[in-house]
């Protein structure tokens, strides 16, 4: 084999486990991706596989109907949102009290609700921009800056503080009296004994490097396969290390050629450039022993509170839970100062130091790269947030799978070759 082919063996994106040969490896199909997922929406919720799958379906088709929603009521629009209990629905919140309708989306031979209720108090537009031209105004009005972000349920600005914050500055209740003249909009204070911080470093990883800062090793995730039209190139988290290995089931290092960083305000994404993948897959277990390809990405306007996602890291391995927040500015200054609200949270307990940089994805569709996550006081992970892909620099773009295997309910397939590297993250970046 030329120095090329081993190259593109050793950079891969999905791997055999240690006791078996590459040609025993699994790919997915979309059916069997959506199958995976399903069996862990099941266990969440507590519904049969075939319910899961059916709702998981309706997540992906839905997407199209809930954006000509958004656009032809963008004025009123607070948020909409996935219902899981009692029954499965969307949600649609607008300002006003002109009552709309209740609508139906039909999706492989079923019928999904889509309900609207009103009164909400600003629209989801006015929430962002008080988020985005307040946020210095409420770090200083405060004695330790707080997350904060958009709950689509609620229609409310959401402000997460600890409980010695809110003693010190008064109780709940007056802070969100305070903000919400301060806004202009309703404010809800989340009382969490938490830490915002990117997630921080241990053994467990498949990336390595050593600091030249304090010597020590450390070890991220990688997320997915991308292009700049003439390179391909694998993405992890900024506060990644710049001289990473990357180390296959078998421990076999491969170094990877830096690219550059980008991890201001709303950025969190490194690239590292390796030979071409055959096909742009991920991990879509803990084990990793079975890949999944990546046929498509989700715009962070299309996705909704309560879409069903999963990610893969290092340390946590696979685990699926609900979005939860939207253009969430998490607390302290974890992009270079302070965060733009841009940021989307997943509900915890799936996340672990060393996941940073992991792909987030339903299905065979992209999501974006975990960045960081809010640790309770015990060290449990009380939920994760993530880079939406819309934010990858120019001129990089997501790889995607044009030689998607046919869908066949369940089904999997074997191949031979190898790809480039999937999972990593980087030394923690702490306020």
């Amino acid at each position: 084999m030329n120095l090329a082919g081993i190259l593109r063996s050793q950079l891969i994106l999905l791997a055999a486990v240690i006791t078996q040969p590459a040609a025993a490896q699994l790919v997915q199909t979309r059916e069997a991706a959506l199958v995976q997922d399903a069996g862990e929406y099941a266990r969440l919720y507590g519904v049969p596989q075939q319910e899961a799958l059916r709702r998981l379906r309706a997540q992906q088709d839905s997407v199209a109907t809930t954006d000509a929603i958004a656009r032809r009521y963008r004025d009123r629009l607070a948020g909409i949102s996935v219902q899981h209990r009692p029954d499965y629905r969307y949600v649609v919140y607008l300002t006003g009290d002109e009552p709309v309708a209740e609508m139906h989306f039909r999706t492989g031979g079923t019928t999904v609700p889509i309900v609207f209720r009103t009164g909400a108090k600003a629209s989801r537009d006015r929430v962002i921009w008080a988020i985005t031209y307040h946020q210095a105004a409420i770090r200083a009005a405060l004695s330790s800056p707080p997350a904060m972000g958009l709950d689509p349920r609620s229609g409310e600005l959401v402000v997460i503080l600890g409980n010695a914050v809110a003693a010190a500055d008064g109780g709940a209740a007056a802070i969100d009296a305070r903000l919400e003249k301060l806004t202009g909009v309703p404010v809800q204070v989340r009382i969490l004994e938490r830490t915002d911080r990117n997630l921080d470093l241990h053994g467990g990883g498949r990336l390595d490097g050593i600091s030249p800062a304090d010597g020590k090793h450390y070890r991220c995730t990688t997320g997915f396969a991308v292009t700049d039209g003439v390179r391909s190139g694998i993405t992890t988290a900024a506060h990644c290390l710049d001289d990473m290995t990357y180390y296959d089931p078998q421990r076999r290092p491969t170094p990877l050629s830096f690219v550059g960083q980008w991890g201001w305000g709303y950025h969190d994404v490194q690239i590292h450039a390796g030979a071409a993948p055959e096909r742009p897959l991920i991990y879509s277990d803990t084990a990793r022993t079975i890949e999944r390809p990546v046929e498509m990405q989700r715009s962070k306007p299309s996705t909704r509170a309560g879409d069903f996602v999963c990610h893969r890291g290092e340390s946590s391995g696979y685990s699926c839970a609900e979005v939860e927040l939207l253009d969430f500015a998490p607390a302290g200054d974890l992009c270079g100062g302070a965060c733009l609200p841009t940021w989307v949270t997943v509900a915890g307990p799936g996340c672990k130091g060393g996941d940073s940089g992991g792909p987030v994805f339903s299905g065979t569709t992209a999501f974006g790269i975990v960045k960081g996550a809010s640790y309770r006081r015990d060290g449990s992970c009380a939920f994760y947030f993530y880079m939406s892909l819309d934010y990858l620099p120019a001129p990089w773009s997501l790889l995607v799978d044009t030689a998607a295997v046919p869908s066949r309910p369940g089904s999997v397939i074997a191949r031979s070759s190898a790809r480039s590297p999937e999972t990593r993250e980087a030394p923690e970046a702490r306020p």
